[in-house]
């Protein structure tokens, strides 16, 4: 935290200059400007105390006492300025009102109690230097006509006042100039930080959010097409002797399955490995996360069998069919039930409703195999509806040996689909101990 041009000047680093000086090359200069103050106060305090009728060395200790308070200029610039005018009769501190009016104006007083000092100094050294003239004329010491003695001691008390006054004025108005912009350069240092650590926050939560989405996207490419996958090899290894066509045909759809997931998975790796190279020539392995998520996305837009392109809007809820279909060639009993008016919805919309319909089937396959399953899928005037159920699983089913093994996010990517699109997601076990998974979503 900075502080202003007075704190600056009255309050002292620690550990960097003595008493309330911030520096030791500030001390140093005032203490030497009060000691040449003090010889020439105690010079002229001889001729103050011959005039006076005073003992010499009294003179010289008031002479040497008043210039010497010329060390404390920067602590009470107002009290040397004071003490100049005070020993203005005795004929002495000269060098103690330059250099205190100049102190003075430099300084962060209010102005007018700088015209006060000001003008007070430049009256008393008017007055003084009047009257010396004067008696040194009457006395025949100074020889020169009447009208140079008003002159005289009007430039002289100029000359005294004005200089230091101006320079102390520029010099302080300069020197508040350099506090304002070391302030503003702070400040934006501060807001540059600021700027920084909230950039740096946003990056780290868009890249968990990448995150989130690239393996919410491959959970949905990986996890059904590998699920059907084990399902068809249990039911390849239940069939292999009692029925080999069947057991070929298992095969097959085995192999169709595994290729299909393979190119998928070599797609988004392909993305990792190409981001990772130009990360090392950077010395730093960032990966890409925006472009892990779009190939992500782009491998779960293909569902077909043998790997064909949909496009870029991904599955949609026409492609139900088949992917019942696939479940049902496990030999799971599942139907589909369609309410309302057939439509087209946005991309996204239609693309959650199928990732919801698929994880659900996908989770049969894991928790329930051999379970009855219903699937229902309702358009609504403002929103699509669906629900995948099913009933409680045989207690023997040779699908059953799969043994799926679950990571427990299928349901929570589901979720965040649904929820950020505005929608509603449910999921619970069923009175007859079955599954329930519903969600509605605005189809806005």
């Amino acid at each position: 935290m900075t502080t202003t041009g007075e704190e600056r000047a009255e309050v002292p680093q620690p550990g960097v200059g003595p008493w309330w000086w911030g520096r030791v090359r500030s001390a140093v200069l005032d203490v030497g400007l009060g000691v040449v103050s003090a010889v020439e106060c105690g010079f002229e305090g001889v001729r103050f105390a011959r005039d006076a009728g005073i003992p010499l060395a009294a003179g010289v200790v008031f002479g040497v006492l008043a210039g010497s308070v010329l060390v404390l200029r920067r602590r009470w610039p107002i009290a040397v300025v004071l003490v100049f005018i005070a020993v203005l009769p005795a004929q002495m501190g000269f060098l103690l009102g330059i250099v205190g009016l100049y102190t003075l104006a430099a300084s962060e007083l209010p102005r007018r109690i700088i015209a006060s000092l000001a003008g007070m100094s430049f009256v008393g050294t008017l007055i003084v230097m009047f009257v010396w003239m004067r008696q040194g004329v009457d006395r025949g010491e100074l020889s020169f006509g009447d009208w140079v003695v008003p002159f005289a001691s009007l430039t002289t008390a100029l000359g005294v006042t004005a200089p230091p006054l101006l320079l102390g004025l520029y010099v302080g108005a300069r020197r508040r100039l350099m506090e304002s912009l070391r302030e503003r350069a702070d400040s934006l240092e501060r807001e540059l930080q600021l700027l920084a650590e909230r950039a740096e926050e946003r990056a780290e939560w868009a890249r968990g959010e990448e995150r989130t989405r690239i393996a919410r996207e491959m959970h949905d490419v990986v996890a059904h097409r590998v699920s059907l996958m084990v399902v068809h090899a249990a039911a390849l290894q239940a069939v292999a002797r009692k029925d080999p066509e069947k057991a070929v045909k298992n095969a097959a759809l085995v192999g169709d399955m595994g290729r299909q997931a393979l190119t998928e998975l070599r797609e988004m790796l392909g993305v990792l490995r190409s981001g990772g190279a130009g990360a090392e020539k950077a010395q730093r392995a960032v990966v890409p996360l925006a472009a892990v998520g779009a190939a992500a996305a782009a491998a779960a837009d293909r569902e077909r069998s043998g790997g064909d392109e949909r496009g870029a809007e991904g599955p949609c809820l026409s492609e139900l069919d088949e992917l019942i279909e696939q479940s049902a060639a496990t030999g799971m009993a599942v139907d589909l039930s369609v309410d309302g008016e057939t439509r087209a919805y946005a991309p996204e919309i239609e693309q959650t409703a199928y990732r919801v319909v698929q994880e659900a089937l996908t989770n049969v396959h894991k928790h329930a195999a051999g379970a009855k399953t219903h699937v229902r899928l309702a358009h609504r005037v403002s929103e699509i509806a669906m629900q995948v159920e099913n009933e409680p699983p045989p207690e023997l089913s040779s699908a059953s040996s799969a043994r799926l093994p679950s990571g427990g996010n299928g349901l929570v990517g589901m979720k965040e689909r649904v929820v950020a699109l505005g929608g509603v997601f449910v999921s619970g076990p069923t009175d007859a101990g079955g599954f329930r998974v519903s969600a509605v979503i605005p189809s806005a």
